[in-house]
């Protein structure tokens, strides 16, 4: 069992490092979903089953879900503001 808690753990520090090392943000939020997967499979092997779950539906769903939509939202205003620039120009 020891052997399995070092694995993970050292899966949970590469994919942590990945993420962060990640500068694509739509990358990052797709990388961050595969580290709460991570996370929560480390939950489960520490035997705490409920936090597992937890992770997967905040960490591994709704954070990644809630940035893509925040990144979706921000370029639509970037566009509609580099329109009415173009706009004014002509």
């Amino acid at each position: 069992m020891l052997v399995l808690q070092y694995t993970i753990l050292t899966f949970v520090a590469i994919t942590a490092t990945a993420v962060v090392l990640t500068r694509d943000p739509a990358r990052q939020a797709i990388g961050i979903s595969f580290y709460g997967l991570v996370m929560a499979l480390m939950f489960f092997i520490f035997q705490a089953p409920d936090v597992a779950l937890s992770q997967i539906v905040i960490g591994a769903v709704a954070l990644p879900l809630i940035i893509l939509l925040a990144l979706t939202k921000v370029r639509r205003q970037e566009q509609a503001q580099q329109e009415k620039k173009e706009k004014k120009a002509a």
